[in-house]
């Protein structure tokens, strides 16, 4: 089911962008930046986040510093079903040290990123996919290297 797009104007795009940047910059310093009321930039804000185009508010952390720099990418098929996309995604992205889970097209059904301290730890994670019953094959890449890791939106 796809969701009901947002109709963002420019300030509303000015406002996400400058969020992107810093999340933690205040109300009076966005205001002052795009020249702006206060009470503008709050309440569309307020908007944003009610209509859930700001989902949330997070700091940028540096996996390898947190243990955390054992990267892999797994491609999962499942087994067809009725909802089995809403279903398997749903368990996959519960397993910890998951952090994304896409349900995509071809010959895999889903792509299964998780973060590790290490190769012990990340096999905990894939045999907890590969015990699911719903899962009928794996093939997964560790990340050698990564070259750009950016989740922000352009707007």
């Amino acid at each position: 089911m796809r969701q009901k797009q947002t109709s963002l104007d420019q300030t509303d795009k000015a406002i996400l962008t400058r969020l992107q940047i810093d999340s933690r910059t205040p109300i009076e310093g966005i205001a002052r930046e795009l020249g702006l009321p206060k009470s503008t930039v709050h309440y569309r804000t307020k908007r944003m986040e009610k209509e859930k185009v700001i989902e949330g508010y997070h700091a940028k952390v540096d996996a390898a510093k947190a243990g955390k720099d054992y990267m892999t990418i797994t491609l999962a098929r499942a087994k067809y079903g009725p909802d089995y996309s809403d279903k398997v995604g749903k368990s996959l992205s519960q397993i910890p040290g998951v952090c994304a889970v896409y349900f995509i097209f071809g010959e895999y059904d889903f792509v299964v990123i998780t973060r590790s301290e290490n190769r012990e730890d990340f096999m905990k994670k894939l045999e907890k996919m590969m015990n699911m019953n719903e899962i009928e094959r794996t093939n997964t890449q560790v990340v050698a290297k990564t070259l750009k890791e950016d989740y922000r939106v352009e707007i």
